[in-house]
């Protein structure tokens, strides 16, 4: 299925769901079913709320990760570079302050728990 437009309230083709959910309305969507020959209307609503604190970084954005990235990926290493990492060939790793890949898709690629803090 796939969605071909997602409007936010006010916008047109919201109208009656923001009269029906008011400040609890977060989108509308159309998908469309391509094999069923089908349109769907859905609406994202907030059902609750309450207080949250996120956790604790794991890392402090100046502490030196290792990140294990195979050989042919080269669009992996590129960003890596990128954002400032380091090859090291002894360990086979590229090093890189994790303040530089947090939020880049990268920290799944994290090898070895901290190498130093701070700058070299």
């Amino acid at each position: 299925m796939k969605i071909r437009a997602r409007m936010n309230p006010g916008q047109k083709g919201t109208k009656k769901f923001v009269e029906k959910y008011g400040d609890a309305l977060v989108c509308v969507r159309y998908r469309y079913d391509a094999q069923k020959r089908k349109q769907y209307k859905t609406v994202e609503i907030i059902v609750s709320e309450s207080d949250w604190s996120p956790p604790p970084a794991k890392y402090p954005d100046s502490t030196l990760v290792t990140l294990k990235i195979g050989v042919r990926e080269t669009a992996l290493q590129s960003q890596v570079k990128a954002v400032g990492g380091r090859w090291d060939p002894d360990r086979k790793v590229w090093v890189v302050p994790y303040g530089c890949i947090k939020g880049a898709g990268l920290e799944k690629f994290i090898y070895a728990e901290t190498m130093q803090t701070g700058k070299e």
